[in-house]
């Protein structure tokens, strides 16, 4: 199937520009310095969707991730614990600072495990790589001496891209070495002997904090690593990369993506990957920017609290990786969730698109949405099709909400009522029915505002007090109306077929009791959850048990 969407011009570009080949490898990485934030997981999505869209042609790929945990430990980012103990491993590499939580490993670690904890929930399973082990095994041995050897060629590279002001001046090398007594790397390199020939690689330092000097074998030393922009396109090569994004800060003119394809070529001989810019996220509803050195940070789990896997995929495969766009946590929520449940009836055909074009996209990027099952467990890697799935059963995430509300928030006696309200609901479409009501339970507990929450009053017989606390004074006009709305609407309420009768039947009360609609409204919301407003009453009361509604209104 050909579609417009970005994933798969990605992959046509990736083939036509890298040819056919056995096996294509796409990357991505990140270090874990803090917590890794959602503008961080665009990047793992976009490379992720690419890799669908790959094997979706029938290509082998190989999809690796790199946690670039052998870097330096610059900061203590304001929402760690034990800021003081951190503070004392400044300048370490992060997989040699301890945890503070005290859960694994080390600090880099800590974070790695939520983000590989966390990923499987939206389907997507990388093959990870370490670069400290990397580091320390010294793999990369014949990248660094390469890098040595051409110093001058990679000095002339990395100032073809700055002015005068920022060449590089005096002696410069590309490795920097963490101390092999004090660990960290506020070292000087003092000289590197790389013969040409067979023998030994030696390179000789002193550090600045500790005084302490030796000389390294360049073959098995596992303090020496390269610069970043020597780093980055080394494993371009040794991985034989065809694909990584990377964000605008990387992609700007004479930023670190345009000087590591000329080093990767030019020093490692290996054509720079395939690439794309894509944009950042912004969050909305939720104070604080988005920043992994921050205290406030949006986490992927964050986000997963208020919307499924699969609404998540759909906000980030809905939107071209160069668009800036934005996570609601308000009431944005609600629209965020009628957009995805448009496109899934597109892409079902129960709502008719505008034509095949826009059918052929809306469902290609409803199919990317959906979360697939890792190829170690029996899956294929590949997009899963609308011919393999059961039709959804749709709850609008508002009248969820409602629903959730009225059940006290148990979201079991809700999805209960539910049931017992509608024979079409199959079994097989519960769980993403419980995942969702998961989602609203938390987004009205956490994140909805003040007046759109709610929570049904009990009779005054038995809570006079606590009624009196929730309630106006109803007027004797007031209290009448609500007498007949109970009578005449409530007493036969499962008689009406849909809210269109419902809502017919509460206006013949509202005429009958001599006041208008809106009037009656508000008298009913001040007697069943005191509050001059609240959800659409018809559906509202029919989204309630009969004996409830009774129960509550029983004294008026």
């Amino acid at each position: 199937m050909k579609t417009n969407h970005w994933a798969d011009e990605t992959a046509a570009k990736i083939i036509f520009n890298k040819g056919d080949k056995e096996l294509y490898t796409c990357a991505s990485g990140i270090t874990p310095s803090g917590s890794v934030h959602i503008g961080n997981f665009r990047e793992i999505i976009s490379v992720e969707l690419v890799v669908r869209a790959l094997r979706d042609m029938g290509k082998n790929v190989r999809f690796i991730y790199s946690w670039d945990d052998y870097d330096v430990f610059r900061k203590v980012p304001a929402n760690m614990p034990k800021q003081e103990e951190l503070e004392s491993f400044l300048r370490f590499p992060i997989t040699m600072v301890p945890d503070p939580w005290e859960r694994d490993s080390s600090y880099a670690r800590h974070h790695e495990v939520d983000v590989e904890n966390t990923l499987p929930k939206v389907g997507i399973y990388p093959e990870y790589i370490y670069q400290a082990e990397k580091y320390r095994s010294s793999v990369y041995a014949d990248g660094i001496r390469k890098a040595l050897e051409k110093r001058d060629i990679l000095k002339n590279i990395l100032d073809k891209f700055r002015d005068e002001d920022h060449k590089i001046q005096g002696q410069w090398w590309p490795v920097s070495v963490f101390c092999e007594k004090c660990n960290k790397d506020e070292t000087e390199i003092e000289s590197a002997d790389v013969p040409s020939v067979d023998g030994d690689w030696v390179l000789s330092y002193k550090c600045k904090k500790c005084g302490n000097a030796e000389k390294l074998d360049i073959k098995t030393a596992k303090g020496i690593k390269l610069t970043w922009r020597i780093d980055w396109p080394m494993r371009w090569e040794y991985e034989k990369v065809d694909f990584e994004p990377a964000g605008k800060d990387h992609h700007s003119q004479g930023g670190s993506f345009d000087t590591a394809k000329h080093v990767c070529k030019d020093v490692y001989g290996w054509d720079a990957p395939i690439t794309f810019r894509y944009d950042f996220i912004g969050t909305k509803g939720l104070p604080g920017k988005m920043s992994s050195s921050s205290g406030n940070v949006i986490t992927l789990d964050d986000v997963l609290n208020v919307y499924t896997p699969e609404v998540t995929r759909f906000l980030f495969a809905g939107t071209r990786p160069n668009t800036e766009f934005t996570i609601s946590f308000d009431l944005d929520v609600i629209k965020i969730y009628e957009d995805y449940d448009k496109n899934e009836r597109i892409a079902f055909k129960i709502e008719a698109a505008k034509n095949d074009e826009v059918y052929q996209k809306e469902r290609r990027i409803y199919e990317l949405s959906q979360v697939s099952t890792s190829i170690s467990a029996g899956g294929d890697g590949k997009t899963p099709r609308i011919e393999d799935m059961i039709t959804p059963y749709q709850i609008p995430f508002r009248h969820l909400c409602n629903l959730i509300q009225i059940a006290d928030g148990d979201i079991e006696k809700a999805i209960t009522d539910l049931t017992a309200n509608d024979n079409n609901l199959k079994p097989q479409q519960l769980p993403a029915i419980r995942a969702r009501a998961q989602c609203a339970k938390f987004w009205v507990e956490n994140c909805a505002p003040e007046d759109f929450k709610f929570r049904l009053l009990k009779s005054s017989r038995e809570h006079g007090e606590e009624i009196e606390s929730f309630i106006r004074e109803l007027s004797e006009i007031e209290k009448n109306a609500i007498r007949i709305l109970r009578d005449d609407v409530i007493n036969k309420i499962e008689t009406f077929e849909d809210d269109k009768t419902c809502s017919t039947a509460v206006y013949a009360a509202a005429e009958k009791a001599g006041i208008d609609g809106k009037a009656l409204f508000g008298a009913a919301y001040q007697a069943l959850i005191g509050k001059d407003q609240g959800p659409r009453l018809a559906n509202f009361l029919r989204s309630i048990k009969k004996e409830r509604l009774l129960e509550i209104l029983k004294d008026y």
